[in-house]
C-alpha cells in the first residue's frame, strides 16, 4: 500500500516573553498542575481539511519506489515471541518536570534523565537553588537577572529533580554521548548557535559551555556519532554545511559545504500573505545515520545521500521518496532498523525506515492562515547499502506529524507523540495522535503496524521520549507556545509519563530473565566474546529463544532521535547451572557497527526484554 511521507519543518517565530526572575532558592510551582486534563482528546478539524489539497497528496510512482514487501532482518526470523494482546499501560512519573522537556537524553553513569528547554523565556517551573547562584545575567545592557533553571536531571524512577544551570540558548540545540558517557551539545539560539557545550554525568556536575566553538551558528541542527565516539554537526537554519565538534576550548574555523542541505531547501514564492524568505525550509534537522560500511546515511526533505566522512565525498544519492515532505517543518521521524550482527562479520545488511510528515506546503497553509493539511500516513523503507536500494512503501494506522520513534529492546519500533495534521512550529497543528504505535520490525507487511492504548495527554510540539533501561518508555514534553502557557487549548505540558509496551504485559513476567549484573561483563571489546549471567524460572534456556540487544540512547528533540541505535548480537552459546544460565555473546566487531561509548544491554526471551544494565564498549 501507498500513501504520501512528507518531512516536518518548524520555523519559529523571533517573539520572546520576560519574566521577573525568580527568587533565588529551590523552588516548585505549578499552577492547577494538578487538575490540567489533556486538551484536545477529542479529535477537531482544522478549517478546509476535507476540501484541501497541497501538492503530492495524489498517490506516486516513480523510479525507487516498490511495493514489495520489506524485507525482513537477516537471521531474526523463527525466534520464538511469546503472544499477547495487552495493549500498554500509561503512568504518570511527576506532574512537574521543572522545565518544558523540549530535549532529552539518559546519562549512563547517574541513571538519570537529562532534561532542557531554552533559556530564551527567561522563566521555567523550577528555580536555581543557592548553590547554583549567583544567576545568569538575561540582558547585560540593563543587568536584567534570570533566576530560573532551564535545565534539570530527572530521576525517572522517583520523579526528583535537579536544577543545573545552563547559561546560552540552548534552543533547537543538538547533542550526544561521548565514549565516557557525558554529554556534548552543539547549537541553539542567538548567543548559543556557536556554541559547545559538555556536562559530565555525575550527581554534582553542571555545564561547561564555550559559545564561539563552532564555525557556523547551528540552530535546528542533527549531530552524530561516529565510530571512534567522536561526533559531526549537520545543517541548521539557513547554513548549508556540516563540521565535525571540536575537542573541549578547541574552536573550528571553517564548515564543509553539502550540497543536499542547499537543494532541498523548499521556499513558496508569489503567496499571499507571504512568509520570510519564501522559505519553506521542509530540511532542518535532516536524519543522520551511521552505516556498517562507515559512511552516513543523510536524508533532507525528500531524498538522501550516503557521505563519506573520511573524505568527505557523496558516494550515492538514493530515489527521492515521494509523497511530500519528511523533515522540519513537516518533521516526520526516521530509525535505523536493528542492525543483525554476524561473528567475524564487519558489514551487514542495514535498512533505514523513515515514517510521517507532511505536504510540502503544509506549513504555508498552517502558518499563515491556520489550515491544517492531514499529515502523511506513509512509511518508506529502504536498505541503504543494496546497490539498486528502493523505497517499500508502507501504510500507517493515520497520519502522523511531529512523532518520536523509539527503537525498543525486542527490536521492534515505537512510535508516539504528534499530530494527525498540519507542522511544526507555534499552534500549527491540530487532531493530537494519542496513541502510540507499534511497529514489528520482521513481520511480514500488512501485519506490522498495531496501534496500542492512547494517553490522555497531548504531546503536540516540543515533546520528547526515551526508552529506559526497565524497558519502558519515557515521555515528556509538548509546548506550542513561544514562552510558558498554562491556560491555553495545549498548555505548556509539565506532566512526565512512562509508557509500558505490550512485552510488559503481567501475564508475560515469568517471561523476562533478570542479569546478575555483579556477574557479567560490563567493558566490551571490539570482536571478542563476553559473558552475562541471568537467571530464570526456566530450568533450561534454548539459544533459539535468546536476543542479546545493545541500545545506544539517543538525544531526542522535535521528533529527531539523534545516534539511535540497536544492534543484535550473536549468541554463542548457553549454559544452565540451577538457578542461573550464562549467555556468551560476541560484541560488535567494529565501531562502525556500534560507535565506542555506553549501551543498554538487554536479553530478550520469547520477545521479552529484561531489564537492561549499562555497558561500555571501547
Amino acid at each position: 500500500m501507498k500513501s504520501i511521507i512528507y518531512g516536518v519543518i518548524c520555523i519559529l517565530p523571533l517573539l520572546f516573553i520576560s519574566a521577573s526572575a525568580g527568587p533565588a532558592n529551590f523552588e516548585i510551582k505549578g499552577p492547577g498542575l494538578a487538575e490540567q486534563k489533556g486538551p484536545g482528546l477529542a479529535e477537531q478539524k482544522g478549517p478546509g481539511i476535507a476540501e484541501q489539497k497541497g501538492p503530492g497528496l495524489a498517490e506516486q510512482k516513480g523510479p525507487g519506489i516498490a511495493e514489495q514487501k520489506g524485507p525482513a532482518i537477516a537471521g531474526t526470523k523463527g525466534l520464538a515471541t511469546a503472544e499477547t494482546n495487552f495493549p500498554g499501560k500509561w503512568e504518570l512519573v511527576t506532574p512537574n518536570s521543572g522545565i518544558s522537556a523540549m530535549h532529552l537524553i539518559l546519562l549512563p553513569k547517574v541513571n538519570k534523565a537529562l532534561m532542557y528547554d531554552a533559556t530564551v523565556w527567561r522563566i521555567s517551573n523550577i528555580t536555581l537553588p543557592p548553590e547554583k547562584m549567583p544567576c545568569r545575567i538575561a540582558n547585560p545592557a540593563t543587568g536584567e537577572q534570570d533566576c530560573w533553571a532551564h535545565s534539570v536531571l530527572l530521576d525517572y524512577e522517583t520523579g526528583q529533580l535537579t536544577p543545573l544551570k545552563i547559561v546560552s540558548d540552548t534552543w533547537c540545540s543538538s547533542g550526544g554521548l561521548t565514549v565516557a558517557g557525558d554529554f556534548v551539545g552543539t547549537g541553539g539560539f542567538r548567543d548559543g548557535a556557536n556554541t559547545v557545550r559538555f556536562l559530565d554525568s555525575c550527581e554534582k556536575c553542571d555545564w561547561r559551555e564555550y559559545p564561539n566553538a563552532l564555525a557556523q551558528p547551528r540552530w535546528y541542527a542533527t549531530q552524530v556519532t561516529l565510530p571512534d565516539a567522536s561526533a559531526v554537526v549537520f545543517g541548521g537554519r539557513g547554513v548549508y554545511d556540516y563540521e565535525f565538534i571540536p575537542a573541549e576550548k578547541q574552536t573550528n574555523k571553517d564548515a564543509i559545504f553539502l550540497p543536499l542541505l542547499k537543494d532541498t531547501h523548499d521556499r513558496l514564492p508569489n503567496m499571499n500573505p507571504p512568509l520570510p524568505d519564501d522559505s519553506l525550509e521542509n530540511n532542518l534537522y535532516p536524519f543522520v545515520h551511521l552505516a556498517p560500511d562507515g559512511n552516513l546515511f543523510i536524508f533532507a526533505n525528500n531524498r538522501g545521500i550516503l557521505l563519506n566522512p573520511k573524505t568527505n565525498q557523496v558516494v550515492r544519492d538514493y530515489p527521492i521518496l515521494p509523497g511530500g515532505a519528511r523533515n522540519y517543518p513537516a518533521s516526520g521521524m526516521s530509525v535505523l532498523l536493528p542492525l543483525q550482527l554476524v561473528q567475524g562479520k564487519e558489514i551487514v545488511d542495514a535498512e533505514v525506515l523513515i515514517c510521517g510528515g507532511a505536504p510540502r506546503d503544509s506549513f504555508y497553509y498552517a502558518e499563515k492562515q491556520k489550515k491544517f493539511l492531514p499529515a502523511l500516513q506513509d512509511c518508506g523503507r529502504i536498505q541503504i547499502l543494496n546497490p539498486k536500494p528502493v523505497w517499500a512503501i508502507e501504510k500507517m494506522p493515520a497520519p502522523r506529524v511531529m512523532g518520536d520513534m523509539t527503537i525498543l529492546p525486542s527490536g521492534d519500533v515505537l512510535m508516539l507523540n504528534g499530530a494527525k495534521t498540519g507542522t511544526s512550529a507555534w499552534n500549527d497543528a491540530e487532531e493530537p495522535y494519542m496513541a502510540p504505535v507499534l511497529y514489528k520490525t520482521t513481520a511480514p507487511e500488512g501485519l506490522r503496524f498495531k496501534e496500542l492504548a492512547p494517553s490522555n495527554i497531548a504531546r503536540m510540539y516540543h515533546s520528547v521520549a526515551g526508552v529506559l533501561p526497565d524497558g519502558k518508555v519515557l515521555v515528556a514534553g509538548s509546548n506550542t507556545h513561544d514562552g510558558y502557557e498554562y491556560n491555553a487549548k495545549y498548555p505548556t505540558e509539565l506532566r512526565v509519563e512512562k509508557f509500558s509496551p505490550p512485552y510488559l504485559d503481567p501475564a508475560l513476567a515469568p517471561l523476562r530473565l533478570q542479569i546478575v549484573v555483579d556477574l557479567s561483563d560490563k567493558v566490551l571489546a571490539y570482536g571478542k566474546q563476553f559473558s552475562i549471567k541471568v537467571k530464570s524460572e526456566e530450568k533450561l534456556l534454548n539459544k533459539e529463544d535468546l536476543k542479546v540487544t545493545m541500545y545506544a540512547p539517543p538525544f531526542t528533540t522535535h521528533g529527531i532521535s539523534m545516534s539511535q541505535r540497536l544492534v543484535i548480537l550473536p549468541v554463542v552459546e548457553v549454559t544452565s547451572t540451577p538457578g542461573v544460565h550464562n549467555i556468551a555473546a560476541g560484541a560488535p566487531m567494529a565501531g562502525t557497527l556500534a560507535p565506542a561509548g555506553y549501551y543498554l544491554l538487554s536479553v530478550v526471551y520469547k520477545g521479552v526484554p529484561s531489564v537492561s544494565m549499562w555497558v561500555q564498549i571501547k
